[in-house]
């Protein structure tokens, strides 16, 4: 890399994989607690619901002007700043006892999640063409961070779950430090305070290992000048490349599933124990199954792209099997008994799976189809396309009555996103945008990497970009 030696693949790729766990780590220890912690400062539900729409709007809004700009001003600038946004969210929402406060911290968190979607994945990428060229073996990498990402959430999800309850064992601490800082800090305020601790580690070392290439100073015209052009190009993805298309069309419909499951299973798990309170406990340790299955697939993608000859035939084969998941999910959802009870609960692993072993596949497609000016702009529209319709079927099941038909839609969604990887032959890569539609060039970024078409019929590990 320009003003650098450059990175062996090894170090780029454990750096890849230490900036993902330090990342969603905190994120993690977040899940648990958090509703709980807006029920004890006071919040009724129709606010609780209003906080996680201001996250999810915000994220929506901003995914693909962040995306931009990452690829304008830098990978490591915009990836610190996600940080610094994530660390004042949580701190935000571990101490604040009004409402404007929270939906404050839910916003800025939701800033920070548009602003973490590309930067460190472009990284890498970068890193890596840059040491053994456009050739080399992007798979692996990508999917030991997203292994590294699902355990990460696995962690933190049992650790921000049972921490909390930890401090009411023996002497109440939890009490005392409740009583000392005035019920400003609750035990389900530590969890968030530790994730706002590891996200100052996170930026700390965003900021002192990934190195990359020194870009010519972008003053502020240049920023609003390249960004938007970024971003429109973003969005000609899918119009110019029929495999692009299918990767964006893909993560909509992996949206879809992971709004039925995140939705519906609460409930589910709810009705199995009777409780609320042992409900979340069960739900609680379902989700940190469910990443580790996430995990688990992520981490056999190389294996699967080998084994079915090709990554588009992987990606056929891994959404499949998490349509399968949801549809078994939803053929045992009014059934009662053991028996049904375990088919659900691999149903459950199945879609987890499925998707985890789908993703470092169409990810290795994509980055292989785009230049380096719009990499991060595009797992922006790759991340846009999975929110909204996530959105957009969250909003139809909560239309629909209680049964297998929420599960169904989602399995059916996902089901035809798989059906679109049966088509044989990769497309040719689009021509490269002209020398003035480059974004990145327009904000004096310097060149983007080109792109060279693989052999039909073979995509991935199998041939060069």
């Amino acid at each position: 890399m320009t003003g650098y030696p450059p990175l062996d693949i090894r170090t780029a790729r454990r750096r890849f994989v230490t900036v993902c766990v330090l990342f969603w780590l905190p994120l993690g220890l977040s899940i648990a607690p958090l509703i709980l912690l807006f029920t004890e400062r006071g919040m009724a539900m129709t606010a609780i619901a209003a906080f996680f729409a201001v996250h999810s709007l915000t994220a929506a809004a901003l995914e693909l002007p962040t995306g931009g700009l990452s690829d304008v001003l830098g990978r490591r600038a915009v990836l610190a700043a996600a940080g610094l946004l994530n660390l004042t969210a949580l701190t935000l929402v571990a101490l604040g006892t009004t409402g404007w406060l929270l939906g404050l911290g839910m916003g800025l968190m939701g800033a920070g999640r548009a602003l973490s979607s590309g930067p460190a994945e472009a990284w890498y990428v970068d890193a890596v063409h840059a040491c053994s060229g456009p050739g080399a073996d992007l798979r692996t990498g990508l999917a030991r961070a997203s292994s590294a990402t699902s355990a990460a959430l696995a962690v933190g999800t049992l650790l921000g779950g049972c921490l909390p309850w930890l401090l009411g064992l023996g002497p109440d601490l939890g009490a005392r430090l409740s009583e000392a800082t005035s019920a400003v800090v609750l035990p389900l305020s530590t969890p968030l305070l530790l994730g706002a601790a590891v996200e100052t580690v996170f930026v700390l070392y965003v900021l002192t290992a990934l190195r990359e290439p020194p870009r010519p100073r972008a003053t502020l015209r240049d920023v609003l000048r390249g960004v938007p052009a970024t971003v429109a190009g973003g969005l000609r993805l899918g119009g110019r490349d029929a495999l692009v298309r299918r990767i964006l069309l893909s993560a909509g419909a992996a949206g879809s599933a992971l709004a039925a499951i995140e939705l519906l299973t609460p409930g589910r798990a709810a009705a199995l124990t009777g409780a609320s309170e042992s409900g979340a406990v069960l739900f609680a340790a379902l989700a940190c199954a469910g990443f580790v299955c996430s995990g688990v697939g992520s981490h056999l993608a190389p294996l699967a792209a080998r084994l079915a000859g090709s990554g588009e035939r992987a990606v056929l084969l891994s959404l499949g099997i998490s349509a399968s998941g949801l549809l078994l999910l939803g053929a045992t959802a009014t059934s009662t008994g053991p028996g049904p009870l375990i088919l659900s609960a691999i149903g459950y692993g199945l879609v987890q799976l499925g998707l985890g072993s789908a993703g470092p596949s169409e990810n290795d497609i994509l980055h292989r189809r785009v230049e380096s000016s719009g990499r991060a702009t595009a797992l922006s529209v790759q991340s846009l396309a999975l929110q909204l319709t996530g959105a957009l079927t969250g909003l139809a099941l909560g239309v629909l009555p209680s049964g297998p038909l929420p599960w169904l839609l989602g399995g059916t969604v996902l089901l035809a996103g798989a059906l679109l990887w049966i088509r044989r032959g990769e497309p040719a890569p689009p021509d490269p945008a002209p020398a003035g539609d480059t974004p990145a060039r327009s904000a004096g970024t310097g060149s983007a990497q080109g792109t060279e078409p693989c052999d039909a019929g073979r995509t991935g590990a199998d041939c060069a970009p």
